[in-house]
């Protein structure tokens, strides 16, 4: 009996060290460090490839703010990854770059005299610094390293979608399609609803699609005056009126979702939407 059960534990021992050496890294991507002179530090991207990148073919890039590991990054490659599979064929094969955060209450928001905004958000108002981060820095990075075609897309979500919005009032040609989820418009009394973009105006040729996604989510900052899914709406209403034909706009009510939930479906909206099924 004792050498049965000898054998029995040599078995075991032998199945796990062959389990261990069988065993190897499951590898979704790299992670790469810029230093950034703008901001006066380091900053680590999550880059994920298609599979066939090796070919001579050049590629979109999806932008996405909160991109760490531990944030928006591994679920985002998944979706992109599944609407690019040959069998559905719903999203152009890209590179997908996860700007991952230092500190993000500082670098989402534009500088803001109200205290119940510095009570709720500090250190607030770096987003023009992060901006011309993205601009002067990260795109040139990006696309001098690897095989680009030119189309970029961001995506943020609340604060995310704030900044989003932000660039697309005021650099909307750093990027051909913006996904905005659940967008923190209340900062500063909802001044980006006020502003008058000149992606509004009629002369404005660069052919840009926005999505504009939100759950049922209620009051963020605790006033009355910003409703999440109100001010949404108000956003794409305020894009919609524009005069300019080069700008299309597209609004996704979730009424099943709330602020935390909304990014993973309506992000599978936002890619079925921008890229229409094929015929």
């Amino acid at each position: 009996m004792k050498t049965q059960i000898t054998l029995f534990l040599l078995c075991l021992t032998s199945l796990s060290m062959l389990a261990q050496t069988a065993s190897k890294p499951f590898v979704l991507g790299s992670i790469e460090t810029i230093h950034s002179k703008l901001l006066g530090e380091d900053r680590v991207l999550n880059i994920y490839l298609p599979e066939e990148y090796n070919s001579t073919a050049k590629y979109p890039v999806i932008y996405l703010l909160d991109g760490s590991a531990n944030e928006d990054f591994i679920h985002v490659v998944g979706l992109v990854q599944y609407n690019t599979f040959a069998w559905i064929d719903r999203v152009p094969k890209s590179i997908v770059v996860g700007i991952a955060n230092i500190n993000r209450k500082r670098d989402f928001t534009s500088p803001s005299d109200r205290e119940s905004d510095k009570k709720l958000v500090p250190p607030g108002g770096g987003s023009a610094k992060f901006i011309s981060f993205l601009e002067k820095e990260l795109q040139p990075y990006i696309e001098n390293k690897y095989k680009t075609d030119g189309h970029k897309m961001i995506i943020g979500q609340s604060l995310g979608g704030l900044l989003a919005t932000e660039i697309l009032f005021t650099k909307p040609q750093l990027f051909d399609k913006y996904v905005i989820i659940s967008p923190s418009l209340w900062w500063r009394d909802g001044y980006l609803l006020k502003d008058n973009p000149v992606i509004l105006q009629k002369n404005y040729n660069v052919t840009t699609d926005v999505y504009i996604g939100v759950g049922k989510e209620g009051s963020i900052d605790g006033s009355k005056n910003h409703i999440m899914e109100e001010d949404a709406k108000l956003l794409f209403d305020k894009i919609k009126q524009g005069k300019s034909k080069n700008v299309k706009v597209f609004f996704d009510y979730l009424p099943e979702e709330d602020h935390a939930t909304v990014t993973h479906p309506a992000l599978f909206n936002a890619f079925r939407t921008l890229y229409p099924k094929k015929n």
